[in-house]
């Protein structure tokens, strides 16, 4: 009967902190409705692979099913983070975008601390392959956080994506106090009229697979993410296919979500995991965060010096790409100073084109560190 408590000889402090982190992102995807289909999935996975012997990941020296996923989903070819852009654009509509194209500028802005994250990450002792990885946390869209850090081999792959899921999360708290440390209550009021110009069918229809050509050209490695966001946006678009709209939209993007949560899980094993590298990447994953909000602030405000009709720098905060979260915390900030003030349809705007930008950023970093790398 000895075989009944081998399990509990091969017990370490490293299971017990990661039963307790586990449990964690548990309690706040119930108690706090923080990311719910990712956090449970990913607190509970985080239980299953560190259970000493773990049948999750080796069943009597075969891969468990835990570890079935991962390869297949994530190492072998980044299949769930792409099966999951599918779903993420068929939610999308482009024309907030596409009736005000400057918006474009906050998507772009909204991505330099991704880059300043990456500079400080190699002065913290990261290789470059880690340190781009660290720094697309900046990126706010844990499907390209995977992407990039899978892609690149990075060693610190769970703790990665932990933090860019957690950051995701944690917009409603992190942007306002962000928003509020670098605008005054003036620029918080400052009005704008939504009139947008008509879009086509032709147009909305032309947009993805333009998008797709652009930045395929401009950096190849990104085609298929952002290949996969622009196939799902043309299925909601070309209005031919309402049905697989709406399945890519809630049953396949909800179903890929809890496989993804769970799956990522695999490298969150306590002898990894519990590294003071970890707490450094939940530091710089701030750090990146919070500069990409600054950023797309200050360049609304660069802007309203040279433009008669003013931008609410709020807006430029939605550049970041944690679609739609974003663009709901600047309506929010919006009302509570003015309720007559409605700024969701330009946030959307902004956060869409941070969506496409994010994409794009982590396909040039890509491009990047394969040339440094010799690879």
């Amino acid at each position: 009967m000895e075989f009944l408590v081998e399990g509990f000889k091969a017990l370490e402090w490293q299971h017990f902190v990661m039963w307790i982190i586990g449990a964690l992102l548990i309690f706040l995807a119930i108690r706090f409705k923080m990311e719910p289909a990712l956090l449970l999935p990913m607190g509970f996975g985080a239980i299953l692979v560190n259970i000493p012997l773990s049948g999750a990941i080796n069943q009597d020296g075969t891969p468990g099913f835990l570890e079935v996923l991962y390869n297949a989903g994530i190492k072998m070819g980044e299949l769930m983070p792409l099966l999951l852009f599918i779903g993420i654009g068929a939610m999308m509509d482009f024309g907030p975008l596409l009736s005000n194209p400057k918006l474009f500028f906050f998507g772009g802005a909204a991505q330099i601390g991704i880059f300043l994250t990456i500079i400080l990450a190699a002065l913290c002792g990261f290789n470059l392959s880690d340190a781009i990885s660290v720094g697309v946390i900046g990126t706010a869209d844990g499907p390209t956080s995977i992407a990039v850090a899978t892609m690149l081999n990075s060693t610190f792959i769970g703790a990665i994506t932990v933090a860019a899921y957690s950051y995701m999360a944690l917009v409603p708290i992190i942007q306002p106090a962000v928003i509020r440390l670098c605008t005054t209550k003036k620029e918080r009021l400052i009005r704008m009229e939504y009139n947008p110009a008509s879009v086509s069918r032709l147009t909305r229809i032309l947009f993805p697979v333009i998008v797709t050509l652009v930045a395929g050209l401009v950096a190849p490695p990104s085609v298929g993410l952002v290949g996969c966001l622009m196939f799902g946006n043309l299925i909601r678009e070309c209005g031919v296919l309402g049905s697989l709209t709406e399945t890519a939209s809630k049953v396949l993007s909800n179903l890929v979500t809890l496989l993804l949560g769970i799956t990522v899980a695999f490298g969150m094993k306590g002898e990894q995991f519990l590294q003071w590298q970890t707490l450094l990447i939940m530091c710089l994953g701030l750090f990146a965060f919070v500069f990409d909000t600054m950023g797309g602030i200050f360049l609304a405000k660069f802007m309203n010096l040279f433009t008669k009709k003013k931008i609410n720098p709020m807006v430029g905060a939605a550049g970041i790409s944690a679609f739609p979260m974003s663009s709901r915390v600047v309506q929010k900030m919006g009302v509570k100073e003015d309720p007559s003030n409605h700024l969701l349809m330009h946030a959307a705007g902004a956060n869409v084109a941070g969506q496409i930008s994010s994409v794009i950023a982590g396909g040039v970093l890509i491009t990047i560190a394969k040339m440094m790398l010799g690879a």
